[in-house]
């Protein structure tokens, strides 16, 4: 898992909730599913969100209603781009010259599968929004013939 800033702000599970305009189940949700860890708890148990948390929580939203990515999905991008970070870290750490070249090979092989990830879902839309042209420009054509036959 990503390091985070576990020293920043810590929301409640409601206040969370509320600024990431989802629900407390679907905060539980995502941390039973493995999306999404809280950044501490309360002496009493209670989650405690991060603004780093706050990210992840809309980061998720936009990858399950912008790009339409099933949450098994967005647990692997998740994952990789968590890999990502943690590579980055220790690369800036001072990683000797040997372990950089096995940090940016490794990168390089993660961000290849999430650029396949990607790559795939545009390679979707693309179709859809194909059709969805070629249905309009039938509309347009018909509407034509139609209106060139008006009175």
């Amino acid at each position: 898992m990503s390091h985070r800033d576990a020293g920043s702000v810590q929301l409640r599970i409601g206040e969370a909730a509320e600024l990431t305009e989802v629900s407390t189940r679907t905060l539980r949700w995502y941390e039973e599913i493995g999306l999404l860890t809280p950044a501490g708890h309360s002496a009493g148990g209670a989650r405690r969100y991060s603004e780093d948390d706050l990210r992840r929580i809309v980061h998720i939203r936009e990858l399950q209603l912008l790009v339409g990515i099933d949450l098994g999905g967005i647990g692997d991008i998740l994952h990789g781009e968590d890999v990502l970070d943690d590579l980055g870290q220790e690369y800036r750490a001072g990683a000797d010259l040997v372990r950089q070249r096995e940090i940016l090979l490794e990168a390089r092989s993660v961000n290849e599968r999430l650029r396949g990830v990607v790559a795939a879902r545009q390679e979707l839309l693309t179709t859809m929004m194909h059709g969805l042209d070629e249905q309009a420009a039938r509309c347009a054509e018909l509407l034509a013939g139609l209106d060139g036959g008006a009175v």
